[in-house]
């Protein structure tokens, strides 16, 4: 599971990228309840979406150039410059160098070689988020690839996860934990195969999921705030009911209602 341990590799950051961040802090504060606070006036206008005053996620202005509006899964790493270089060997491609953000940390900004965009936090004086697998905060992160095999060889070489193959209703799944970790419980997201990635479709991508007490009383929130379904909300078995949603600038995001757990 996900948690604010953060250890190497690991899901410790994520935001959005966003071309109106007010209209976005509107839609996300509808949705799922969350104030935003500026993090400075230095800082370009980058903001933390927060329950409860603790960071649940961040949010900024696109700034890649023909970036579209996103969410980014961060991971953990040591040493920003040694695992840039890892993914380079990999294959992967660096859009971002590693960059001080004041004190804070060190990031990255990389794209693994079937297309998907992620990043790495090298942690400073911000560790990482502040609250996770709690209602309306990060549970999951879902890689989508047309190649699972080769996505978990790529990530393996710059986190050392382990990796798991479980045959769900839906297919096969992979399931990813940090070094070390081990059984379904230390999993902290998954690989699925998207045959449509790198195509004409919706392409590799890491997708978060946010855990919600009601998956459909949420699809209409987001409906109602100028979003779209993406999937609709379907129960799958041993997991939950789940749904795929879009914010009103096109940002995809899951949300979870997970099946109670087994006692």
């Amino acid at each position: 599971m996900l948690s604010t341990d953060f250890v190497t590799g690991s899901p410790n950051w994520l935001d959005l990228g966003s071309p109106d961040t007010a209209a976005s802090a509107a839609f996300y504060g509808a949705v799922f309840g969350w104030d935003v606070a500026s993090a400075g006036p230095d800082t370009g206008g980058y903001g933390f979406f927060q329950q409860d005053g603790k960071d649940v996620a961040a949010l900024g202005p696109l700034t890649e150039e023909g970036a579209s509006p996103a969410w980014t899964v961060y991971f953990q790493t040591p040493d920003a410059d040694a695992t840039v270089k890892a993914a380079e060997q990999a294959g992967g491609a660096v859009r971002v160098a590693p960059t001080d953000v004041m004190d804070a940390g060190r990031l990255a900004c990389l794209t693994d070689p079937g297309g998907a965009e992620f990043a790495l936090w090298q942690p400073g004086a911000v560790k990482g988020l502040e609250k996770v697998c709690e209602p309306d905060t990060l549970l999951w992160v879902e890689l989508h690839t047309a190649d699972p095999v080769a996505a978990g060889a790529f990530y393996r070489a710059l986190f050392g996860w382990g990796t798991q193959e479980k045959e769900f209703s839906v297919g096969t799944y992979t399931l990813i934990s940090t070094a070390g970790a081990s059984g379904d419980d230390a999993a902290f997201g998954g690989i699925a195969p998207a045959p449509e990635a790198g195509g004409a479709g919706r392409g590799s991508r890491w997708i978060p999921y946010f855990l919600v007490t009601d998956a459909d009383a949420t699809v209409a929130k987001a409906q109602e705030s100028g979003g779209s379904v993406v999937a609709p909300a379907d129960d799958v078995p041993d997991v939950g009911r789940i749904a795929w949603l879009a914010d009103q600038f096109g940002a995809v995001f899951g949300v979870l209602k997970p099946l109670p757990r087994a006692a």
